[in-house]
């Protein structure tokens, strides 16, 4: 079901279905802001890699955090601006920690990898490892392996890559994640095999749109690496 219609659907309950991101206790009518973050928490609830629903409940509790480090005092000094940073990132942090507990989530997983990257890159290669695990279709893995390629990690976006891939059951994005890893990692013969293997996949015509990409991705590594 699409995102809005889902969430009118669910504005209508009159208690929340989940405590997910539960926010500060209010008094008072309900406003419509918060009959949408119940409706984002219901929606998760139904499907935690619901990526569309935790990133717009994400951005709701790291606002709300951000928020709570303002002192109403005149008098005070300003609030630090890391100081704001750090609570929206822990608030995130708590949200995606709560629906990682549910064993058909690895979106929120992925979430907790990009956060904890910078301060522990062994534990988030793990949770993007355990992402990938938990997800038959491939879809885990293309986000797993494109955080570590933005984050610049490309021999362990490759070697995450070849450790979970599988050609024919994953969606084709993941077998181009891994091609595109290992040009990163300026491998390209590596390249060149994983290209092939993407050609295993059933879906031909989504198969076929990558793969002349691909190639021509290919073709200007080598003549980069030729210096021609």
């Amino acid at each position: 079901m699409a995102l809005m219609p889902r969430l009118r659907q669910l504005m209508r309950r009159t208690t929340s279905a989940s405590t997910i991101g539960a926010r500060r206790p209010t008094t008072g009518e309900r406003r419509g802001d918060t009959l949408h973050e119940d409706a984002l928490r219901a929606m998760l609830v139904d499907d935690p890699n619901n990526i569309r629903a935790f990133q717009a409940l994400s951005e709701v509790v790291r606002r709300r955090a951000s928020e709570g480090t303002q002192v109403d005092d005149p008098l005070s000094a300003p609030v630090d601006e890391h100081e704001k940073q750090r609570a929206a990132d822990l608030a995130a942090w708590s949200l995606g920690e709560e629906l990682a507990g549910n064993p058909r989530a690895w979106y929120p997983l992925i979430e907790l990898a990009r956060l904890s990257l910078h301060d522990d890159q062994d534990a988030a290669i793990r949770r993007l490892a355990t992402a990938a695990d938990r997800d038959p279709t491939g879809e885990a893995l293309t986000e797993a392996i494109a955080v570590l390629r933005d984050a610049g990690l490309a021999v362990e976006a490759l070697g995450l890559g070849v450790g979970h891939w599988r050609a024919k059951e994953h969606v084709p994005s993941a077998g181009q994640q891994v091609v595109r890893a290992a040009l990163d990692a300026d491998r390209v013969l590596e390249a060149k095999h994983h290209l092939e293997s993407l050609q295993l996949h059933p879906d031909s015509k989504a198969v076929a749109v990558m793969s002349a990409e691909l190639r021509a991705q290919i073709a200007q590594a080598e003549q980069h690496m030729s210096g021609t």
